[in-house]
């Protein structure tokens, strides 16, 4: 599994995160426990999907890593 992670530390639920593209990616934001879940490749949540459109931004929705 080919991928690029970026640890965005401790952030609160509502802040927006902008993603700059230079072409389309599948884009997923979650938490710590749901990456190590995909790492593993086990169930996981996530916000996102296929970026076409750059930047793309998204609301963390819960508090935490």
């Amino acid at each position: 599994m080919q991928f690029i992670h970026n640890d965005l530390g401790q952030r609160k639920a509502g802040e927006i995160v902008e993603v700059t593209l230079t072409s389309g990616a599948n884009v997923r934001l979650m938490n710590s426990s749901d990456f190590n879940n995909y790492k593993s490749g086990r169930r996981h949540r996530y916000i996102g999907g296929l970026a076409k459109k750059s930047p793309l931004r998204l609301q963390i929705p819960n508090s935490g890593h």
